[in-house]
């Protein structure tokens, strides 16, 4: 465990013994992110495109991850839409 302090312009100096710990090397990206109410720091390979393609399992292409992505933002569109114009008396046509 390690205390850092967090400079007026939002900067962190990671202490060396976490640098050391997870292996993150002067000028390599890191991944942060909230999970709960905590932040995580996690060091990217060399090549950030490695990492994200093991984010997908085995066999599902980043295409097909997509597309089933899409039509769920669209269903989800869909539903919104219907939402807000189901009060109003207002139809999709306009008439």
């Amino acid at each position: 465990m390690a205390i850092a302090t967090v400079s007026s312009k939002g900067q962190l100096v990671i202490p060396k013994e976490i640098r050391d710990a997870l292996g993150i090397k002067p000028k390599q990206k890191v991944l942060l992110k909230v999970v709960e109410d905590h932040a995580v720091i996690e060091p990217l390979p060399e090549d950030p495109v490695e990492y994200f393609c093991g984010i997908f399992k085995e066999g599902t292409s980043l295409t097909r991850a997509l597309l089933k992505e899409r039509k769920e933002d669209k269903r989800s569109e869909e539903k919104r839409v219907a939402r807000l114009l189901r009060p109003s008396g207002i139809s999709k046509t306009g008439t």
